[in-house]
């Protein structure tokens, strides 16, 4: 069978594999996407980040394909239109990034309740000033998505002695470490309520744009934004307003509208901003995590079985 596999996956799996299914034949895509050998008659496609949609077409095109895993999370990339319409079941990576993701999210809090970026600041320009603190404890969270990654951020934060408010498609069924679960209906009710609002939901058409101008002014006066699912999800201009306007205590933000952020951004240069360059992913076991969850998946797929993390094409996640 053969099986097309991003460049530097390939010394995860190859050896594990081969132990596994003896009928194992890997196509390698480059590091610029080209396919290193014939991949006609493949029937899986892991997909890495960031292929060119021209490649990704003509992989797709491919008549033996019946699976496409993708390796990040999100989805948006990979489910295309001819995707969303071939008789292709597609996976994602749910579950490989949750922990580190979740790690910087408490990093951000604790930097922003301990002044972190003013002593930064401070030690630059050599100057010795105390700065009133706040802790992490008793102050509210409110999470905008409880996938896998909100879940393992409720945990954290629930960790620390945070209260957890969280929004859901459905409420209804509960969740471990959240105080209190809401539909996504009444998200502004959350945001009144939280010092911090944290965004971890997939980009879909129904959460692209959907923190604007009336969701900001909906937090309460010092509230912080935390991003760290996609960028196009908050109206950027709105939040840079709010920013400059002083209605916002700050944000923290991994990913934006434009990646690379623009040079001329405005971002750059707010002192209540802390930028990270959509890295709070990374970890030096994804690749390990990724092939665990693939391999699985796979043994799973030559038996007949249903797939793990599988994706619903209408909902986009």
């Amino acid at each position: 069978m053969k099986i097309i596999v991003p460049e530097f996956m390939l010394p995860y799996l190859e050896a594990r594999a081969c132990t596994l299914f003896a009928a194992c034949d890997f196509i390698v895509l480059d590091q610029h996407g080209q396919p290193q050998g014939d991949p006609a008659g493949a029937e899986v496609l892991m997909l890495p980040w960031q292929l060119s949609p021209e490649i990704r077409q003509a992989l797709y095109s491919l008549p033996s394909l019946k699976w496409v895993h993708t390796i990040s999370a999100g989805v948006e990339q990979a489910l295309d239109e001819t995707l969303r319409a071939a008789p292709i079941t597609l996976t994602n990576a749910r579950g490989v990034f949750d922990l580190p993701i979740a790690e910087t999210v408490i990093t951000y809090l604790l930097m922003i309740v301990k002044q972190m970026p003013v002593f930064m600041a401070q030690q630059r320009a050599h100057q010795w000033k105390k700065q009133p603190l706040r802790e992490l404890a008793g102050l509210t969270v409110g999470l905008i998505g409880l996938g896998s990654i909100g879940a393992e951020i409720a945990r954290l934060c629930r960790a620390l002695g945070m209260r957890v408010l969280a929004t859901r498609r459905h409420p209804e069924d509960g969740a471990p470490n959240v105080d209190q679960l809401l539909p996504l209906e009444q998200l502004e009710t959350l945001l009144a309520q939280v010092d911090f609002v944290v965004l971890a939901v997939p980009l879909t058409g129904e959460t692209r744009g959907m923190i604007g101008e009336a969701q900001l002014r909906a937090l309460r006066p010092g509230a912080w934004l935390i991003n760290i699912a996609r960028g196009a999800i908050v109206d950027e201009p709105a939040l840079i307003q709010a920013l400059q306007d002083g209605q916002l205590g700050g944000a923290a933000l991994d990913v934006f509208a434009q990646e690379p952020l623009p040079p001329d951004s405005p971002l750059w240069d707010m002192e209540n901003v802390i930028l990270t360059p959509h890295n709070s992913w990374s970890t030096p076991h994804m690749e390990e995590r990724e092939a665990t969850l693939f391999l699985d998946n796979l043994e799973r797929y030559m038996q007949g079985l249903p797939l793990r993390q599988m994706v619903d094409k209408t909902l986009g996640y």
